[in-house]
């Protein structure tokens, strides 16, 4: 079959490679009808190039049609229409029943020291081929496939495999009190949804980027946007009684921009060799902070910080007095997909889409179009914001 594999930091090829098969009674082996990049793969674009092998296949976001499955699945059948969370769990564990499915004790990487195994996102989780592909093996199928419709087109239920969950997941973190103000820094596909998420709740959404085209986006859907200039505290300030927001959100992580020197120490690590880049990224590794830096001086006193976007630093500096000043909530982690489905599948398939997802994507292309649409992506070329792939 055909597939996007990683080749190189800031390299990736679409190739051939082994088609999946079914390995344990509890495996389905599904055919891809629809896959997205997602701001996490430019991680793997840029960043964790140490952390993944040439000709691995990359992606985390994906649905399609069940046709093979183990002789210990019961829940799904050949022919079904699926959605495949980013994340693999069991259902079962402590943390499953809590909700918490990307801690996952089943599929958890501990001697990786991480949580629980994802598709397509590098040896510290697992190692396990993406979705960017034709066909892909999903494990421990009955709990983990997100049965749909045939109704609706395929971009309706897609963004349940990863962004739309995680992006309600980031607002349900930020504790918003009734008609409160919720800023969110980012607006890429998590923070539009983000943004719009808020706007359903009843929340007054304001929202920070330097695109135009993500801001223009966003105030379709009702929220109000600033550029990233020098004074977009005071701004952010103003707009709030001095006080500043209940709550912000960053749906920017790692790769914000701004601190020079981080970046330039991430781009020199991603360039490493595996056996030195390694140990320096799990244990010195820094991120670019000035997205979490403003959301911490934004914030109002008393208020919540949801991390949405990625870190993957071990020696980022916090700064510990302003948190501890001021009061703060801070909460963060991976979506967990399958805790949020119940609540999201009656927005997704609502003929009014409350949500706004038929507005988001951006780009559309093959398979053997993906490097050129991660490269595009990447550069926020061409208004770039969402792309979907058919293989």
């Amino acid at each position: 079959m055909r597939a996007l594999t990683w080749q190189a930091p800031r390299t990736v090829a679409v190739a051939d490679v082994a088609d999946p098969e079914i390995i344990n009674d509890t495996d389905a082996v599904v055919r891809v009808t629809s896959t997205a990049i997602c701001g996490s793969d430019l991680h793997l674009y840029d960043v964790l190039g140490p952390f993944l092998s040439k000709g691995d296949v990359l992606g985390h976001e994906a649905m399609g049609v069940v046709e093979q499955v183990g002789d210990a699945v019961t829940r799904i059948s050949p022919g079904d229409r699926i959605v495949i969370p980013f994340v693999i769990a069991c259902g079962e564990c402590f943390m499953c029943r809590r909700g918490l499915t990307t801690q996952c004790e089943t599929t958890q990487q501990r001697e990786k020291g991480t949580g629980a195994a994802l598709y397509g996102y590098t040896e510290l989780y697992g190692s396990i081929p993406g979705g960017q592909a034709q066909r892909i093996r999903m494990p421990l199928a009955d709990f983990n496939a997100i049965m749909v419709g045939t109704e609706l087109p395929d971009e309706r239920y897609l963004f349940l495999s990863d962004i739309l969950p995680t992006a309600w997941q980031g607002v349900q973190y930020a504790d918003l009190p009734v008609g409160g103000v919720l800023t969110v820094l980012g607006l890429g596909p998590v923070g539009q949804l983000a943004s719009r998420i808020g706007r359903h709740l009843g929340h007054r959404v304001l929202a920070v980027d330097p695109v135009p085209e993500r801001r223009a986006m966003a105030e379709r859907h009702d929220v109000e946007t600033f550029d990233l200039t020098d004074d977009v505290l005071e701004r952010l300030r103003e707009a709030t009684e001095g006080r500043g927001p209940d709550a912000v959100l960053d749906a920017v992580g790692m790769e914000a921009h701004g601190h020079p020197v981080a970046a330039l120490a991430q781009n020199a690590a991603g360039l490493l060799p595996d056996a030195v880049a390694k140990p320096a990224m799990r244990k010195a590794g820094i991120d670019r902070l000035s997205a979490v830096q403003l959301a911490i001086d934004a914030v109002r006193r008393g208020g919540t910080v949801s991390l949405s976007g990625v870190y993957a630093g071990n020696a980022d500096p916090m700064p510990m007095m302003t948190l501890f000043d001021k009061q703060l909530t801070l909460r963060m982690g991976q979506g967990n997909v399958q805790r949020w489905v119940s609540e999201l599948m009656p927005l997704v398939e609502s003929e009014r889409d409350p949500l706004g997802i038929e507005d988001l994507v951006t780009h559309r292309g093959s398979l053997e179009d993906a490097p050129r649409l991660y490269e595009m992506f990447r550069d926020k070329a061409d208004g770039c914001i969402k792309v979907v792939l058919t293989p």
